[in-house]
């Protein structure tokens, strides 16, 4: 039988490509908040026996959680003989150890919650820094797509001549990747983060970005203040305005209309986190790791 595929608000665009992509069946969930603040959720489908999608971008997590927990638990409660979870953007990664006293460790916490209640997960470029794989802290089967092809495909229809640029020496390896997939030289400025709104991002390499489009590309935009740093620092060398990529549009408050302020010649995000900026879409790939993830184990 074809997998029955549910999604949480929001969701609704990449629900409906993943639902082509696989030949899946479209099936409600039903979300109510009472006034005390509880959630109730309801499987408009018989999940008898059926392979189960939930749909969720994991941005503002902490909204989503328990209707994410509750709707899972359902459909295995109710005859589902596996529940997946297809998370575009997966939260609470950047908590991998205890910087101060008498911290959580969130990452570890999270990934116990998820893996009682899933029997597999896929995602998009996860932010693992000191983890080496989710595997590490996901106790379930897990598969992880990688954006950089859908990234350079869009580079090399959408842009002449570019010079790609990492923000910071962690990105190095990946913006390195999306260079040469997309065939154009790449180079990578150097951070300094003081706190949350307050980094310096050297100048880059002049001769490497001469006659070139520069393209700056980072993995999450949260506050956008490395991207608009590395805005100031192209432009102050009198290169032309950048476009800005971004895999994980989070945006918190105003940092969309700041980074927009600053001057880019366009700011364009995968398809990761419902935004007005999306037009790189992953669906593919990631619909192609949850048939992965569905032939795991199957009869």
């Amino acid at each position: 039988m074809k997998p029955l595929i549910f999604h949480l608000p929001g969701d609704e665009d990449f629900a409906d490509g993943l639902i082509r992509a696989l030949g899946a069946q479209r099936a409600a969930l039903q979300l109510h908040r009472f006034p005390d603040g509880e959630s109730l959720v309801r499987l408009d489908a018989d999940v008898t026996g059926r392979t189960v999608v939930i749909v969720a971008s994991l941005a503002q997590p902490d909204a989503k959680a328990l209707p994410l927990l509750f709707a899972a638990d359902a459909a295995r409660d109710l005859g589902a003989t596996r529940v997946l979870l297809a998370a575009p953007y997966l939260a609470y990664l950047r908590q991998d150890r205890r910087f101060n006293t008498g911290e959580a460790i969130t990452s570890r916490t999270f990934a116990a919650l998820v893996s009682t209640v899933f029997d597999g997960i896929v995602t998009v470029d996860p932010h693992l820094h000191r983890y080496r794989s989710l595997g590490e802290v996901y106790r379930v089967p897990t598969r992880v797509v990688q954006s950089a092809p859908a990234i350079a495909a869009w580079v090399a229809a959408h842009v002449d001549r570019p010079v790609l640029i990492g923000p910071d020496a962690e990105s190095e390896q990946w913006v390195q990747e999306v260079a040469r997939l997309a065939g154009a030289p790449f180079t990578v400025l150097q951070k300094i983060r003081r706190g949350d709104k307050d980094v310096e991002v050297s100048l880059p390499d002049t001769a490497a970005l001469a006659d070139r489009q520069p393209v700056l590309i980072d993995d999450i935009v949260s506050s956008a203040r490395t991207m608009i740093q590395a805005i100031v620092s192209v432009r102050s060398v009198g290169l032309p305005p950048p476009v800005c990529i971004g895999v994980h549009a989070l945006f918190a408050a105003d940092a969309y209309h700041a980074l927009l302020a600053a001057g880019p010649q366009r700011v364009v995000t995968c398809d990761t986190v419902p935004h007005v900026s999306n037009g790189i879409s992953v669906v593919a790939p990631l619909a192609t790791a949850v048939q992965e993830l569905m032939e795991v184990g199957a009869p």
